[in-house]
This record gives structure tokens, C-alpha cells and sequence, in this order.
């Protein structure tokens, strides 16, 4: 190995990304909630930037834009030059920039105290109705054991295993686990008694270490046909899961009508008592574009940006760069903060485009699904939308990126539109998603006492035109958590 200090000649290839274009892509990437979070943190840092007063009393609708003659971003210009030259073009510059840009530089009023209070109060009251976090299970146990009359060894056993059991309610452990290696005999028949004593609190099944013993500690003899499902539970669970049911007939000598209501009323208890105490946060989701009909009846693609704050650079700010009281360091501070305020009203012009260019690419293809259905949505990949827009494949990916759209049939990921899919008969495209609209559809016809195999479901698929491997089908049965023929058999008579 050799090491030394010399010079050398190297060809290398690079791609730098300028700030600008990064923060581009980030706008771009964002669904309309974090897009107006984004915007409302900006506006905190960055004192350059101010919000446009709107009429309080005019209605808020979603906003449509004309976008085919929008510039891109590289043929925009900066506000402010970067070059260390005195910065005798920036001022220049900057003493036209009501001519060049008056969109973004406007003398229209600040926003008023009372439309700042106003803005605070809403905030306030979003903040008011955000849910509490729920109870969790071990609070609901501890809660219960508290108003119990219990020892206070007793009680530390008890806690010990509530603080054991899964999110589901179920001991995983063995009781000898909770305890140390040498616990005498005293201390296994406490823990025991302990265990009794939490699978007695609510929910019913709590504390069991299987499925089999959390539904048996659900079980009251008052229960309709209690000693059917409890036969049941202790030795036929897996018959049942197999719907082995003739199987169960034989041994138990019930009829296949019992079986069947003595396992409806089973579904009525709960496997995973410990579940109603996992609900976790659910995410809001907001439509970012609209779709439905015009006057005419054509359909229209409408961005819903209404209550995004529309931004502008503060006038006062644009003053004190000019002014010749100004020092050094204040100058270079407003002009850094120009840079910053123009490139995010840019990215977000630029995200508005991108976006209503792609939807209405999209709407164009899939015109089909929005007047008939599901069964009618095309095959469309992500490279053909970006041809007709003229942006690159990434582009389209990024603006479909966790967006809504908010159709007449509902509320859809845009990314649900990109699909592949097979060819018909007739030499036709047809989407996965038509195939598997087909296929539910198939399945819910059949006759249930003799039940479809999967060979049959590719042979009807086929007389329909649609050729599907075996393999697929059953990939799609079970994605779809449609059960194989043998488990979909109904046995009654």
C-alpha cells in the first residue's frame, strides 16, 4: 500500500441538487394538512413573510388554477442575486420588483388584530377537540383491582401479571415465569391464586393464556346453548377453523344445524378482550384535489386550497433593504430572508401546478371508473401520466404521495389510479382491480354447499375473457381474505 502527498487529475460526475429544487420536491411531496403546517411554521421564522388578508366574509371554496402556461421553476428568477459583486444588481433589482413580480409584492393592509384573534380562536378550539388518549388496558385492570380487598402481597402478584399480559390481554407467560428460580411452594399457589383472582376482572377473557381458556373464561351457564358451545371450545376448535363440521357430528353426536347455531353464538364472544383498549390514532385525511361535473356535465378537477394561506413578501421588510439607514448585517439578513420567503412561494406555485396537471392526466384516463365503477378502472402506470404532464416519472410519484381525491363514488388515494394489469381476449388491457371485482363477485354467486376451487374460479374468469393463472387467483383470494373452497363449504342440508 502506498501513502503520500501528490497531485492528481480526476474526471468524476456529479449531481448537486440546489436548495431550491430540494425544497421543491419536499413541497411537493406534501398532503394539503402538513402543506398548511408547513406554511404556518414559516411564517413564525420568517418575519420576511406575511399572510394575505382575505374577506372573512366571503365563502371559502376550493381554488381552480389554470396551469398550461405556468413557469417552471428554472425560469423563474431570484430576488435577491447570490454573488458577492457589492450587490449593486440586487438593488436594482429590488426597486423593480413591483413591475416584475406584483403577485408576490403588494401594498394591501397587514392582517388586522382582530383577524390574528380570530385565526387564534380557531386554532384554540382545534386544539380543544383533539380526543384525549384513551384508557389503557392496564389502567382499566389496576383501576379495578384498587377497589378490591386485597393483601398486600396478593396485590403485588396481581399487578405483576397485569403488567404482564399482551396488548390483546393474553399471559404470555407460564406463572412459574413471573416468579424467581428458587420460589417455594407458597409463592407458585399465590401466583396462581392471583391469576384467578385478574381473570375475574373485565374485560371477560383477560388473563387466559390461550385462545381456548379466553373463551372458556367468557362462558356463564345462563349463556343460550352453553353446554353446546362449551363442548365446542374444549375439543373442536380446530374442526372448527377447518370447518370440519361432519367430524364434530360424529363425535358429538350434534346435528350439523346445532353445530352451526352453537358456533354463531360463539362469535359472539371476544378473542382478544385486551383489543378495545388499542385504539390508537387515526390519522385525518383531507381530499387535495375535487373532482365532479361542470355546468355541461364534463368532469372538473378543482384544488381544495381553499384555507391555505395565501403568502406575500412584507412591504415593510422590502422598505428597510432599501433604506439607506440600513446596516450591512440587516441587509444581508432581509435578503437571506427574501431568498427563503420567494423560494417557498415558488415551490408551493410549482406544487399547485404539478398537482392539478397530473389529477387531470389521471381524470382523463379514468373517466370510466368515476361513471361506472370500480369494475371499469384502467390500467395506468406512473411513466405514462409523466409523458403527457412532461415531468420526470419521480415527479409524478411525489405528487401523488399520500394526496386525496374526493370523487362522487367516495374518497381515493391517487395512487389507487396507477394499476397494471392483463390482457383480454380481445387484445384489451383490463385492470388487477376489475379482476378482483369479478372474482368477489363469482365467489358470492357460487353454491355454497358445493363451493368453487380455484381451478373453476380461472376457468369462469376465462369464459369472461380474462386470462389468470392459477397462482394469481389464489393470490388474490387471499389477499381479498376469501377462504379456500373447502372452508367456504356450507354443510347444512
Amino acid at each position: 500500500m502506498r501513502i503520500g502527498f501528490g497531485l492528481e487529475l480526476r474526471q468524476q460526475q456529479k449531481q448537486l441538487l440546489a436548495p431550491r429544487m430540494i425544497q421543491s420536491m419536499e413541497i411537493l411531496q406534501l398532503p394539503i394538512l402538513e402543506l398548511q403546517e408547513r406554511i404556518e411554521k414559516e411564517l413564525q421564522e420568517n418575519p420576511i413573510l406575511e399572510m394575505r388578508e382575505e374577506d372573512p366574509d366571503l365563502p371559502e371554496e376550493p381554488v381552480e388554477r389554470e396551469d398550461s402556461d405556468a413557469p417552471t421553476m428554472e425560469e423563474k428568477t431570484l430576488v435577491v442575486n447570490e454573488k458577492d459583486d457589492n450587490n449593486v444588481a440586487d438593488f436594482e433589482r429590488m426597486a423593480e420588483l413591483d413591475s416584475q413580480v406584483p403577485e408576490y409584492f403588494d401594498d394591501s393592509p397587514r392582517v388586522s388584530s382582530g383577524r390574528m384573534e380570530e385565526d387564534s380562536d380557531r386554532k384554540h378550539d382545534a386544539m380543544s377537540n383533539v380526543a384525549s388518549r384513551s384508557e389503557s388496558l392496564h389502567e382499566h385492570l389496576e383501576g379495578q383491582l384498587g377497589e378490591l380487598d386485597l393483601d398486600e402481597e396478593l396485590r403485588q402478584m396481581c399487578e405483576r401479571i397485569i403488567t404482564s399480559l399482551d396488548t390483546n390481554g393474553y399471559l404470555a407467560a407460564s406463572v412459574e415465569d413471573l416468579l424467581p428460580p428458587d420460589a417455594d411452594p407458597k409463592q407458585i399457589e399465590l401466583a396462581h391464586k392471583a391469576l384467578a383472582m385478574v381473570q375475574k376482572l373485565e374485560p371477560a377473557g383477560v388473563g387466559a393464556r390461550d385462545l381456548r381458556e379466553c373463551l372458556l373464561l367468557q362462558l356463564t351457564p345462563r349463556m343460550r346453548m352453553y353446554e353446546e358451545i362449551k363442548t365446542l371450545v374444549e375439543g373442536h376448535l380446530e374442526d372448527l377453523r377447518d370447518n370440519r363440521l361432519p367430524h364434530i357430528q360424529k363425535k358429538t353426536h350434534y346435528s350439523i344445524e346445532t353445530i352451526h347455531e352453537a358456533w354463531d353464538e360463539m362469535r359472539k364472544l371476544h378473542p382478544k378482550p385486551g383489543s378495545e383498549f388499542n385504539v390508537g390514532f387515526v390519522p385525518t385525511v383531507k381530499p387535495d384535489v375535487l373532482v365532479d361535473r361542470d355546468e355541461n356535465g364534463e368532469w372538473r378537477v378543482q384544488l381544495e386550497d381553499g384555507r391555505t394561506p395565501s403568502l406575500r413578501i412584507s412591504e415593510y421588510y422590502r422598505s428597510r433593504l432599501m433604506s439607506e439607514d440600513a446596516t450591512v448585517d440587516e441587509k444581508n439578513f432581509i435578503k437571506r430572508k427574501i431568498n427563503s420567503a420567494q423560494w417557498l412561494i415558488e415551490s408551493i406555485e410549482q406544487r399547485r401546478s404539478t398537482l392539478l396537471r397530473v389529477t387531470q392526466a389521471i381524470l382523463e384516463r379514468q373517466k370510466r371508473f368515476l361513471e361506472e365503477g370500480p369494475e371499469s378502472l384502467e390500467p395506468l402506470r406512473m411513466a405514462e401520466v409523466a409523458e403527457k404532464v412532461g415531468v420526470h416519472v419521480t415527479t409524478v410519484s411525489r405528487a401523488v404521495d399520500d394526496k386525496w381525491m374526493q370523487t362522487p363514488r367516495g374518497l381515493f388515494a391517487l395512487r389507487k389510479f396507477f394499476i397494471g394489469g392483463t390482457l383480454n381476449d380481445d387484445g384489451e388491457e383490463v385492470a388487477w382491480d376489475a379482476i378482483r371485482v369479478k372474482l368477489q363477485e363469482i365467489v358470492e354467486k357460487e353454491d355454497k354447499k358445493n363451493p368453487l376451487s380455484d381451478d373453476d374460479l380461472v376457468a369462469l374468469l376465462k369464459n369472461t375473457g380474462l386470462n389468470v393463472a392459477r397462482r394469481t387467483v389464489t393470490k388474490y383470494r387471499q389477499k381479498m381474505n376469501i377462504p379456500s373452497s373447502r372452508h367456504r363449504r356450507d354443510w347444512t342440508t
